[in-house]
């Protein structure tokens, strides 16, 4: 039986793994592509390089914007085709990895959404998905948002509703799932600490995706802290809710793959026809919803890129105990030791 996060004040979070399911990600990164080429197309090619390079500037600061990133519908354009697909890839294997422990939500609600990333990530990973919310405050995104999932790939996209509201004045809706991804940066500690407990009110389970940076991480960490602190059970990517053993200069961040289109490489003035999107993330579940499987039964989160030799997989991971540090699967593990050949930094251990 999957468990679904409706049902998260009768149900439990299983301590078994449920089988991979079949993606639909590079499907649905496709029909986004597509989407975006046809929605940018009308836009003026010098002023969409225009924006996109003062959006770059801002993406590099540290500090919360002074004034709205997306000024204009020139600006909304400009982070649609730049940021959207990297923004898909990395949502796309967080809820992934939720997805992997049963996590199957009906209705999902995602705050400061713009033009709806995290929605295409949704509408991919969860089968049960029957609604998706995207509260924005910026109607130009929100409008771009409505004109992208026209001719999706999924009846619960197209009919995603696009609603302009402002953080601190959401409206009174719930969701299994409630989202906030690379949203925190634009906000002071106090607004972001105001924008999770809205987020946690509102569901009943949380997912709060920020850049792969020792900053990103920082905010990823403050809201780890409220979570566990309000009594939530952390779903991922720590294998616990000890404090994080990592070493000061060090910072836990993976990485999603992002297929560039021509369009894409044009806009960024790049030759490869990929790039890599770092990002850290942290989910968790509502109180009395679920509970964390018996220790023995969790497995580490793969914190770097396996280093694949003859006979042995080193992985460099974070343990349920709360520690950290270097794992070896030889070749006499068998089964364990090809599941092993097959991991990728962010995956859990075999």
């Amino acid at each position: 039986m999957v468990w679904h996060a409706s049902r998260v004040s009768v149900g439990r979070l299983p301590s078994r793994r449920y089988p991979p399911r079949v993606s639909r990600t590079p499907e649905y990164a496709a029909a986004l592509r597509t989407a975006l080429r046809r929605a940018v197309g009308g836009v003026d090619e010098r002023e969409l390089t225009r924006a996109t390079e003062a959006l770059v500037a801002r993406y590099r600061s540290v500090a919360p914007a002074s004034a709205p990133i997306l000024a204009s519908r020139v600006h909304v354009a400009a982070y649609a085709a730049y940021r959207m697909p990297a923004t898909h890839a990395a949502l796309s294997r967080v809820l992934g990895a939720v997805a992997a422990h049963g996590l199957d939500p009906r209705s999902m609600l995602d705050f400061g959404g713009g033009t709806g990333a995290a929605a295409w990530a949704a509408a991919s990973v969860f089968e049960a998905l029957e609604s998706v919310t995207v509260l924005d405050q910026v109607e130009d995104a929100l409008a771009l948002g409505r004109e992208l999932v026209i001719d999706a790939p999924s009846p619960v996209l197209a009919r995603a509703r696009f609603q302009r509201a402002r953080a601190g004045a959401w409206p009174e809706v719930r969701a299994d799932l409630v989202t906030v991804s690379y949203v925190l940066s634009e906000l002071d500690e106090r607004q972001q600490d105001a924008l999770v407990a809205d987020a946690m009110q509102r569901g009943q389970a949380v997912v709060v995706v920020e850049p792969g940076t020792p900053d990103g991480y920082t905010r990823v960490l403050r809201v780890r802290t409220a979570l566990i602190a309000a009594g939530w059970t952390l779903l991922g990517p720590c294998p616990h809710a000890a404090d994080c053993p990592l070493t000061k200069g060090d910072w836990c961040h993976f990485a999603a793959r992002v297929n560039r289109s021509a369009e894409h490489r044009r806009l960024k003035g790049a030759e490869l026809s990929y790039e890599d999107e770092k990002f850290s993330w942290v989910a968790a579940v509502a109180p009395g919803g679920a509970e964390l499987p018996a220790a023995e039964t969790l497995s580490a989160r793969i914190l770097r890129h396996p280093l694949k030799r003859r006979g042995f997989v080193e992985f460099q991971v974070c343990r349920p105990d709360g520690s950290a540090g270097r794992e070896v699967v030889s070749k006499k593990a068998g089964e364990r030791y090809r599941r092993a050949r097959d991991a990728e930094w962010g995956d859990e251990l075999p």
